[in-house]
């Protein structure tokens, strides 16, 4: 599969581009994919992320720190303990001696963090790829819509010229010739219409890297170009590999990391302190050397450890509902594309066909006086009517297609072309 919204059908690739972006720089869907990845600021802010992770995990791997302490008893008070004649100075070490490992769990926990911003960052690179896509589809149809337009103009145009002809020979009333120019004023209002939506739809995709004037044009491409889907039980079974679904093991395996260092919260930690006292009054000195264990570890742990086994369980529900919701979206988007790539074809190989000939003929029927203004304007309506279907449907398969390779995960920087519909 690719996301590639292309120029327009063979019908419409005579039509010039509009000439005020002949000068201007040459764009491809590759090249916007290209400075979104390489500017848009949510994909830079990974790197920092990840930088601070790093230096969390540095941090929490560390034991308890030593403690050096000084404690001086005897002194100052009353009697034999007047002053520092009967004083005890003791000089000591302390710290805690964690049981559990619990250093390297807590590494462990941040180390899956970290592992899962890689998930997470390329969720997010495809999300950005899919509006991208989204956008530069937008210049692309307004484009097109924009030569569907310029043909209805041509046509509207010969038909006022025709009018006016018919009149000056008296064959035709004033009225027809009113008609005509309302109608070619209206075809240019359409063309205009069509030019603006063109410049803002390059404004919005030049905003994705953060510039301000969109001075550039997409690389024509055909958009009724649709290729055919990969089967169901193929997409199905992407979606399982794909970064939406990654996220949820990512998540199940920070959960188990985090349970697992509950679980090590049960085991009783150790305080243990060694020093040296001097006492005073002989001027010996002594060892002093003693522990001490938290009493009620495994209780104050358990509130805890309950609420790790919860979310982890809870991690399940989530993963089945989410896995639910996106074959659901799966299913309608490639509905959605099924249905608009036989609309289009159909528009390709019958309609359109038809009723160019049929404008054609009701033409040289006019000329011949064989048919009145009325009929050939409505063939030159009921053609470009057709035209824009066409690209509406082929739109509609375009924007499913996207959303089919953001579920599924699949590149969307691909540039192989897709079949004729």
């Amino acid at each position: 599969m690719r996301i590639r919204a292309a120029a327009l059908a063979a019908s419409l690739a005579c039509v010039a581009v509009v000439p005020s972006t002949a000068a201007r720089e040459r764009l491809t869907q590759d090249d916007a994919f290209v400075r979104v990845l390489q500017y848009h600021p949510d994909l830079r802010g990974f790197d920092a992320q990840q930088t601070r992770l790093l230096a969390e995990q540095t941090a929490l791997r560390q034991g308890p720190p030593l403690r050096f302490g000084a404690e001086l008893e005897n002194a100052f008070g009353t009697g034999e303990t007047r002053g520092l004649d009967g004083a005890e100075l003791t000089l000591g070490l302390a710290s805690v001696l964690e049981t559990g490992d619990k250093a390297r769990l807590r590494g462990d926990l941040v180390q899956t963090r970290i592992d899962a911003l890689a998930g997470e960052r390329d969720a997010r690179r495809l999300d950005l790829l899919a509006e991208t896509a989204r956008r530069y589809l937008s210049v692309l149809d307004a484009d097109a819509r924009a030569r569907i337009a310029a043909i209805d103009l041509d046509q509207r145009r010969r038909a006022e010229t025709l009018a006016s002809q018919r009149h000056r020979e008296g064959a035709s009333p004033l009225s027809v010739v009113l008609s005509a120019q309302a109608a070619r004023a209206e075809a240019e209002l359409a063309l205009a219409s069509a030019e603006t939506s063109g410049d803002a739809a390059r404004r919005a995709l030049a905003r994705l890297w953060g510039d301000t004037d969109a001075r550039f044009a997409v690389v024509e491409e055909d958009t009724t170009r649709l290729p055919p889907l990969a089967s169901l039980d193929t997409l199905e079974r992407a979606l399982e590999e794909s970064p939406g679904m990654a996220r949820f093991a990512d998540e199940r395996r920070i959960a188990e990391a985090r349970l697992r260092l509950e679980r090590a919260a049960a085991r009783t930690d150790i305080d243990w302190q060694f020093g040296v006292r001097r006492l005073q009054d002989t001027g010996d000195t002594a060892l002093v050397a003693g522990f001490a264990l938290p009493l009620g570890s495994r209780s104050r742990a358990a509130p805890a450890i309950r609420a790790a086994e919860a979310q982890l369980a809870e991690l399940g529900v989530a993963r089945e509902s989410r896995e639910l919701a996106l074959s659901a979206t799966l299913l309608d988007a490639h509905g959605r594309y099924t249905l608009a790539r036989l609309q289009v074809r159909r528009h390709a190989d019958e309609i359109l066909p038809a009723l160019a000939r049929a404008t054609t003929e009701t033409e040289r029927a006019w000329r011949l006086g064989a048919a009145t203004p009325f009929e050939w304007t409505q063939m030159q309506q009921a053609l470009s009517d057709a035209r824009q279907r066409q690209l509406d449907a082929a739109l509609e398969a375009r924007l499913a297609l996207i959303e089919l390779q953001r579920l599924t995960g699949h590149a969307l920087v691909t540039s192989a072309q897709g079949d004729t519909p």
